[in-house]
């Protein structure tokens, strides 16, 4: 006989659980104590915030592959995960959420903390459950393990109320399940359909994005692009998927693409799309964020294929030539092992959009007393390869999105749902998964205040990561809003700081204050040696509130605009 609590946590051994983030409650008690005394080497990770517990547990699926698993109690718990899950949705991030629940005998009596979670969850996740009865744990456990990683990977949520945990059963203990098979490679006739349709292609594009990128993928792709001369675009926030000194790497389209580059997909005639979605963000074709406009809808005039796990995303807006349900990997492979000839005006072409790209890396003005091209330039020198970079969401992370370069595989960490206060979670998740690797953080002060609290739990668990934090006094991206659509009235966007400094003090991490350029890298080598978590503020004039134009450039556009009547 075995609680139901012992049978969960049994049951997640079984599967290769080895990390556990939560912030304890009441209804799932029980549970954790079963981890903790049935299965001491799965690691349990106190976080300070239901949020952070399940971006932790987010970033953990997208950097490893694996289901992050989270617990959290009941209503207000349920509802503060909500965003971590939404993360997963549309980052396509393997991730388990396990919520307890009040006790069955209470259920649909509006009782303290209850909600229908079936119905608050259902629209952002891939499956969502309530475990009635313990007999049944084994089952669920395995099916919300196989859906998560399933087709396009996402999070699935299972709910158990407090007495299922309880009560006592005789239930076999499962055995390890087989691997669930992919979608297939192509077949043969549609492999054929590709390569006729590249040899016809003048100005072919290959885009990668996506999660589930294994080693072996990413070397297919990188050879099958290298051999026949193809460039190479990653999607918003995967640009770790090809290694950026590589010719035939060329950039990343989404939310502050290089305008030259967008300029020559337009160019295109032929576009291979791997492993992720054509969706608004990955189709911005102007502007800051006017997506679906990088393509015509709803016949691009470009040929395009398009390949994914399932067909989810498939002429979803854009009714492609070729759509393919195949696995990413045996697609990479197939492209990879396919005898085909390499064409001189394809490599020439990728060479132009690679000079595009290279033009965009030279380091470009900065106003203030922080140079931060020269920053990220440092940095990428003083990093290991495989050093992992975490972000979150501002107009502050285009400076590393635009001079901080990628040279191996899950070494970056950002929401493409658009989450602040995703990067300390992630960073903090990184570190616990891989703690040999350094672990840096770019964050901005807006971004930085809606986690922050979570540095708490890297002082408790000793993950050294390092926080280089924006300071502007503003939530920059909002204001960049504000420039452009509202004649520069500002509403609410700017910020009154604490002292980071004293704050990462306080929580009993090392800090360090940066207000010039020569100051960051004597900054950063004492945050290294420091031995816990460190924070680096940096001293940012509001002036360079992108890496594109400052808040004058913004201001000079549009007095310009209403000079010549636009």
């Amino acid at each position: 006989m075995r609680k139901g609590a012992e049978i969960l946590a049994d049951e997640l051994a079984v599967n290769g659980a080895d990390i556990i983030y939560h912030v304890p409650g009441e209804s799932f008690l029980v549970a954790l104590d079963a981890l903790a005394t049935r299965h001491p080497q799965i690691r349990s990770i106190s976080c300070r915030h239901e949020n952070g517990a399940a971006q932790m547990a987010e970033a953990y699926g997208k950097l490893t592959g694996k289901p992050g698993i989270a617990f959290v109690t009941r209503s207000p718990g349920a509802t503060n995960a909500v965003n971590g899950v939404h993360t997963a949705f549309q980052d396509a991030s393997p991730m388990i959420l396990i919520v307890g629940q009040v006790k069955r005998s209470i259920l649909e009596r509006e009782a303290f903390m209850s909600y229908d979670f079936r119905t608050m969850f259902g629209p952002m996740a891939k499956w969502v459950a309530q475990i009635d009865d313990p007999t049944r744990i084994p089952e669920f456990v395995q099916r919300a393990w196989a859906t998560a990683l399933s087709g396009r990977k996402g999070p699935v949520v299972l709910i158990v109320p407090e007495d299922v945990l309880e009560e006592e059963c005789d239930v076999a203990v499962s055995a390890r399940p087989a691997v669930a098979s992919h979608a297939g490679a192509p077949r043969g006739e549609d492999l054929n359909q590709i390569f006729s349709m590249l040899a016809e292609a003048t100005k072919p594009l290959v885009v990668v994005g996506g999660s589930g990128w294994s080693e072996a993928a990413r070397e297919d792709i990188q050879q099958f692009a290298t051999r026949l001369g193809l460039p190479v675009v990653t999607t918003f926030r995967r640009r770790d998927i090809i290694d950026h000194r590589l010719d035939c790497y060329v950039g990343e389209i989404g939310i502050g693409a290089n305008p030259a580059l967008l300029a020559h997909i337009r160019e295109t005639d032929f576009i291979l799309m791997l492993n992720d979605a054509l969706s608004d963000v990955n189709t911005i074709g102007a502007g800051y964020m006017e997506g679906f406009t990088l393509f015509s809808i709803p016949h691009p005039k470009q040929k395009i294929v398009h390949v994914m796990a399932d067909h989810g995303d498939l002429n979803r807006v854009f009714q492609v030539d070729l759509a393919l349900v195949a696995d990413n990997g045996a697609t990479a492979q197939a492209l990879a092992s396919r005898p085909a000839s390499r064409r001189p005006e394809h490599a020439e072409w990728s060479a132009r959009l690679r000079a595009t790209l290279v033009k965009e890396l030279e380091p470009q003005p900065c106003p203030g007393d922080i140079d931060l091209p020269k920053v990220m330039g440092w940095l990428r020198e003083r990093l290991p390869a495989d050093a992992i970079v975490t972000n979150g969401v501002g107009a502050y992370a285009t400076w590393s999105q635009r001079y901080f370069p990628h040279y191996l595989l899950h070494t970056q960490l950002g929401p493409i749902s658009g989450s602040m206060g995703y990067s300390l979670p992630a960073a903090i998740s990184a570190k616990i998964a891989h703690p040999e690797r350094v672990v840096v953080e770019f964050v901005g002060d807006g971004c930085f205040q809606m986690s922050s609290e979570e540095l708490a739990t890297a002082v408790q668990y000793g993950v050294n990561i390092i926080i280089v934090l924006y300071n502007n006094g503003l939530y920059g991206t909002i204001r960049i809003h504000e420039e452009n659509r509202l004649e520069g009235r500002a509403n609410g966007t700017e910020l009154t700081n604490p002292d980071f400094l004293l704050l990462a003090k306080a929580y009993g991490a090392h800090g360090e204050q940066v207000s010039r350029t020569e100051e960051f890298a004597p900054a950063f080598e004492r945050c290294l040696a420091a031995g816990k978590p460190a924070l680096i503020e940096l001293v940012i004039d509001p002036e360079a509130i992108h890496c594109r134009y400052s808040l004058s450039d913004l201001r000079a556009r549009r007095a310009a605009k209403e000079f010549n009547g636009e």
